[in-house]
């Protein structure tokens, strides 16, 4: 072979293989914790819009766990979750990375980003109180304190107080009231329980409907998904949505959001999946297929999720409320919450 056509087979080779690594490149790995019915088709939209590949790990667990195993040598670029508690232990666990975005800044508000944006908030839910709509119903003046009073008595009920979504509202109320009232609350919110601490959200619901208790906590989104739901609808017509603590702090406000990882391989890709993510077709996606609350300002609600009405929400940072997580699992054991 002669020394031209040898330049030229090695000119082709290289040129396929940089051709090889930019296709590889465009691509973002996802490890989400949210549920494909919802994330495939926002990962669908971001494909169409800017070509790039998006490859997801879904699981109910372990994905935080898995991050850390694989060091250096992850392919995570994104950690997706469903509720704020993740993120902050992401973050805590020094798996996030900051992330430097106008973008991201421009769409979502101070209070719902993380120090350096190593996370942001996608959407927002309401820690709400639902009512028997036959035996209560609307209790609009209603506060989380509510339910630790005597008058409550066997009324309530919850799942596990170290679910997430409850760790998020007993750190909100740490933050505002300190640890020693927060305590006395929690011992008399356990006091007042109908049952032991069980199931989800949906199925403290159905415990209303069934008589089994007056008053359930449960986020704002899950109303949407029983009442669009034939076999749940009848568990949301039993109930009132009210939005507690409107003359003090403000209704508690959980999020679901994302992070960079540390070790991200696609980190421009990464970036662009986070921006599109709080950007208005996304957030749209999120208001009306899951009936969640956009953190984008002025995007609109799913009509359902407006006809519950205007709210005032607890404007804590949520910084300051991941700075109490560690107490509130504290004094959860030291109450015994769920026993």
């Amino acid at each position: 072979m002669s020394i031209k056509k040898s330049f030229t087979v090695l000119l082709a080779g290289a040129s396929a293989l940089a051709s090889s690594m930019s296709y590889a490149a465009e691509e973002v790995n996802v490890y989400s914790y949210r549920q494909p019915f919802l994330i495939e088709p926002m990962m669908k939209e971001f494909t169409a819009e800017t070509g790039i590949k998006v490859n997801i790990l879904f699981a109910k667990k372990g994905l935080i766990e898995r991050i850390k195993r694989e060091g250096k040598l992850s392919t995570a670029d994104l950690m997706l979750t469903s509720d704020f508690s993740r993120l902050a232990l992401f973050a805590k666990d020094g798996l996030a990375q900051p992330v430097a975005s106008d973008i991201l800044n421009k769409n979502i508000p101070s209070k719902f980003r993380g120090k350096e944006n190593q996370w942001v908030a996608l959407t927002s839910r309401v820690r709400n109180i639902y009512s028997s709509s036959e035996r209560v119903g609307p209790a609009p003046k209603i506060t989380y304190q509510d339910l630790a009073t005597p008058e409550f008595k066997g009324k309530v009920c919850m799942r596990s107080g170290k679910h997430p979504y409850n760790v998020s509202l007993l750190a909100s109320i740490i933050a505002h009231e300190g640890e020693a009232k927060a305590k006395v609350w929690l011992e008399g919110l356990k006091a007042n329980l109908a049952r032991k601490p069980q199931g989800n959200d949906r199925g403290q619901v159905k415990a209303v409907k069934d008589g089994v208790c007056d008053y359930a906590l449960g986020n704002s989104y899950y109303l949407g998904k029983m009442v669009n739901d034939p076999k749940q609808v009848s568990w949301a017509e039993a109930v009132n949505i009210n939005f507690p603590n409107q003359a003090t702090t403000g209704s508690h406000l959980n999020v679901s959001g994302i992070s960079l990882a540390k070790y991200s391989p696609n980190k421009e890709n990464a970036i662009k999946l986070m921006e599109f993510l709080s950007g208005d077709v996304a957030q749209q996606m999120y208001a009306e297929i899951n009936f969640e609350y956009p953190v984008k300002e002025n995007v609109q609600l799913s009509k359902l999720v407006a006809s519950w009405g205007t709210f005032k929400a607890d404007d804590i940072a949520l910084s300051d409320i991941a700075a109490q997580h560690e107490a509130a699992i504290k004094l959860l054991d030291e109450v015994k919450f769920d026993l």
